[in-house]
């Protein structure tokens, strides 16, 4: 019986001073960011998120939907923070008290794809506006995601200044697919259409058929990318430190990096931006 409460005193002395296995009686070692079906999709989280897990033993969780699902995900708590691209709802986001800080992460820019006999005539322009206006006027084929993305947002920033509500023409020549990049551009591919993706997507998206980029380079393409914690003041089990790594390493040296080396048949998809500080 004594050798039996020795050995039991030795076991509960062990549990006293060894470290409690990860996620025991402290922060669990993984961090929820929700985020972009574009960052998730061209690839760029599978190459450079295990760095960060390598460096510093903690996990990230990646919950990929649209811009405006994510936000949604981190006002309800169910994520420790976001990465989106939509400026405008980042800043509402913050206002209204659910994220600390938004932090410039990187950027790459938006494109208009369609068939390469480009029946809207729209191959030579430069105005991303314009070329809009006249797919409308010819009532080509626009594929719309339809799911409240940073995508989605942008597509119809560009309508509204084009002075064009598509969605009164729902259902004949523009299509809502309610649907992440790479599903619409499936879909884009598959009748020959028109439609609104970011580079990084398109870059990594096999399936083309006769899809070609058709308009590029207006500086209202531009698509920028943030990072923001969730409040714990909100929501206090949210994990602000492992949070707080994950964006600092993401604004690193070897973050920005990681983001800059990215490339998929030798092209960048994404530029960083931390020291912008836009």
């Amino acid at each position: 019986m004594v050798k039996r409460w020795t050995l039991l005193g030795i076991a509960l002395g062990a549990l006293l001073v060894w470290p409690w296995p990860p996620g025991v009686g402290g922060e669990a070692p993984f961090v929820t960011l929700a985020s972009t079906t574009s960052t998730q999709t061209s690839g760029l989280f599978e190459a450079i998120l295990p760095r960060f897990e390598a460096e510093t033993g903690i996990e990230v969780r990646v919950v990929a939907v649209g811009t405006g699902q994510a936000l949604r995900i981190g006002r309800s708590g169910d994520a420790d923070l976001v990465l989106v691209h939509d400026r405008a709802a980042e800043e509402r986001f913050i206002e209204e008290g659910f994220g600390l800080v938004r932090h410039e992460l990187m950027y790459n820019d938006f494109v208009i794809v369609g068939p390469g006999d480009d029946p809207a005539g729209v191959r030579s322009f430069a105005d991303a506006v314009r070329a809009l206006a006249q797919i409308a006027a010819v009532r080509a084929t626009f594929v719309s995601r339809g799911d409240d993305s940073g995508t989605h947002k942008a597509e119809r920033r560009l309508w509204r200044i084009a002075g064009v509500d598509p969605t009164a023409s729902s259902g004949a020549w523009y299509r809502e697919v309610g649907a992440g990049m790479g599903s619409t551009l499936n879909t884009t591919a598959a009748i020959g259409a028109y439609t609104l993706t970011d580079r990084g997507t398109w870059l990594s998206f096999k399936n083309r058929r006769e899809l070609e980029i058709l308009v590029e380079g207006d500086a209202r393409l531009a698509n920028h990318y943030a990072a923001i914690a969730v409040n714990p003041g909100r929501h206090p089990h949210v994990k602000r430190e492992a949070a707080a790594r994950l964006i600092e390493w993401l604004l690193s040296e070897p973050g920005q990096r990681a983001i800059d080396n990215f490339r998929i048949q030798g092209q960048r998809l994404f530029v960083p931006s931390a020291a912008s500080g836009r």
